[in-house]
């Protein structure tokens, strides 16, 4: 499967739209869950957290990638420098392992008819891409290892171990038994 791959920028913005859906792609999420507190999150699920992921990519940030299959959005991936995603920092599973700069690919989200189709792998490898042409030396991943090999989508958000190991990825830590926390040296 051919896919585009680009950076979510303001004009990209109704794709993203598009692709997540009247949801925001997860119970209104909107791509915020690492971003605020949780209370934050909760009082902006919804259009609140739409409005807050559209100001940050209206304020020039770039929050992402998005990718699409014969011109349609079909699957969206987080990646930014860590201190970007604050909930990252007050976890006690994801707290860092040390004080490197590093950036993070926290969440996927891929519609539905294109799921199981390989495209988390090429997202990751966008991801890379993306971080290494704006100065990441070293990438993060915290997908989850379920202890029967499967799970359902919907907890697989942060993408599966065994797709990050493909992609070159090692573990450095492991604080949870179904959380490896997971390095690319680039």
């Amino acid at each position: 499967m051919k896919l585009d791959i680009h950076p979510l920028t303001p004009g990209r913005w109704a794709d993203l739209v598009a692709l997540f859906g009247a949801r925001g792609a997860c119970g209104g999420c909107w791509c915020m869950w690492w971003r605020l507190t949780r209370s934050e999150f909760e009082k902006r699920k919804g259009a609140g957290n739409r409005r807050s992921l559209r100001k940050l990519v209206d304020s020039g940030a770039v929050p992402g990638i998005i990718a699409y299959y014969r011109g349609e959005p079909v699957a969206w991936c987080s990646v930014g420098p860590r201190g970007d995603y604050s909930a990252l920092g007050r976890s006690r599973v994801l707290a860092p392992v040390d004080d490197r700069p590093v950036w993070s690919i926290v969440c996927f989200f891929i519609a539905k008819p294109f799921r199981k189709k390989g495209l988390s792998r090429e997202l990751i490898r966008a991801a890379l891409a993306f971080a290494k042409e704006r100065g990441a030396a070293i990438v993060e991943g915290y997908p989850v290892e379920p202890k029967k090999g499967i799970t359902a989508d919907v907890f697989a958000h942060t993408g599966l171990a065994k797709t990050f190991r493909a992609a070159g990825f090692v573990e450095v830590a492991r604080r949870s038994e179904t959380r490896p926390f997971m390095r690319f040296y680039l």
